[in-house]
């Protein structure tokens, strides 16, 4: 079987090379910390745009917060103003509010997409590479202020727009160039969104082009088992794997990805009965983060997830989709037949949206070439402004 090395994320050691990618209203403190309890790896905060964190927006400095025990902290930032992104890192650093900042370049999300943002602007390796240089630099501009380490500056993106606009290569190129500490890899396009298979073999690809250079390549899509981990880092010679969807309802995975990438033997699949137990704990989390009744309204999406390929009664699936309490839960959760073995034909494959194939909302004129206009340069402010509007997470 096989054992992965450690991965190095600046000064800090991460002795499993699993990372829990951003997606937005999933991976709050909450959902990080159950995650954590099950195992190691490093679990990055819901996305935040660039310009709230700026105006200090309330709710966005909440996204910022960390539990008193998570090492490393890590903050993925939204941004497609290079000043903005900058000043953006620069409080984030110079506030000691994380310890390592990711880069969204990979979000299909049309309303997005549409002004330029997200995987549809590595397309402008202009833009590109002035955000993660802005990135890298103010990080280390404002370690240096404070006489610590830069935070390490990583990015996400995906392989382009679609396959006859791909931009992970000369992307990874020019992240590598400027200074970032590792580069994640969704094998799929913004025409795919979530749907077909992964393209492990473009990850295989960039991570010969980066070799030379010494900058890890991270692999993202299709990683629903600790299996298909083990068996993308050994088809395409990444440095470790980022996991999204996979762990919707399945927050377990991470322990036995932690096992597996260790050379022993991962744990079972949990039976209902854990199950539930788990699914309480993560109402518990929520109440605790968000208070006693947004805690338990927020779990309502996590729901269907938990309970895929279990037989559950239809009023009791109904219930918990409208949950408004943790005392409901209980009552809601006691009428189910809990002696039931996970169904792992059905619940261990793909998770979440599976949709695809649909042609990517793009601004007027975006694929002429590879730089910004003036035109293009004032719907990219409203990228950033879709986003803000939430949507817009994990690529």
């Amino acid at each position: 079987m096989l054992t992965a090395p450690p991965l190095r994320l600046g000064h800090f050691e991460l002795p499993v090379p699993v990372v829990l990618a951003p997606m937005a209203g999933i991976t709050n403190r909450a959902f990080r910390r159950l995650c954590r309890e099950q195992g190691a790896g490093l679990y990055v905060s819901e996305m935040v745009t660039s310009r709230a964190l700026v105006e200090r927006n309330a709710e966005t400095l909440r996204m910022c917060s960390f539990e008193s025990d998570e090492s490393p902290r890590s903050i993925q930032l939204y941004g497609v103003d290079p000043a903005v992104v900058a000043d953006a890192v620069t409080i984030v650093v110079a506030d000691d509010m994380a310890d390592h900042i990711d880069l969204n370049m990979g979000c299909p999300v049309p309303k997005v997409t549409r002004k330029g943002g997200g995987a549809a602007l590595p397309w402008k390796l202009d833009l590109f590479e002035a955000i993660c240089a802005a990135a890298v630099g103010a990080s280390r501009a404002a370690a240096a202020q404070r006489g610590v380490p830069a935070p390490p500056v990583t990015v996400k993106m995906r392989m382009g727009i679609d396959e006859d606009h791909l931009t992970y290569l000369d992307a990874g190129r020019i992240a590598a160039d400027v200074g970032m500490a590792w580069v994640a890899l969704h094998g799929r396009t913004a025409y795919q969104l979530y749907g077909g298979q992964a393209d492990w073999s473009a990850i295989a690809r960039l991570v010969e082009q980066l070799a030379p250079t010494g900058v890890p390549v991270l692999g993202n899509g299709d990683v629903w088992t600790a299996a298909d981990a083990l068996a993308m880092m050994d088809r395409t010679g990444c440095a470790g794997v980022v996991v999204g969807r996979g762990c919707l309802g399945r927050p377990w995975l991470f322990g036995q990805l932690a096992a597996a990438f260790s050379g022993a033997q991962p744990p079972p699949e949990p039976d209902l009965a854990e199950v539930t137990a788990l699914m309480r704990r993560h109402v518990e989390l929520l109440s605790d983060l968000l208070g006693e009744d947004r805690g338990p309204r927020d779990f309502r999406k996590h729901v269907a997830w938990y309970l895929k390929g279990f037989r559950v009664k239809h009023h009791v699936r109904v219930g918990l989709a409208h949950l408004a309490s943790l005392a409901e839960f209980d009552a809601l959760v006691a009428q189910i037949d809990l002696d039931q073995p996970f169904p792992t034909q059905v619940a261990s494959g793909p998770r979440g949206r599976t949709s695809g194939g649909r042609p990517v909302s793009l601004p007027e004129g975006w694929l002429v070439d590879r730089g910004v206009d003036s035109a293009q340069r004032l719907s990219l402010v409203g990228a950033e402004a879709a986003a803000a509007q939430g949507g817009a997470g994990g690529g």
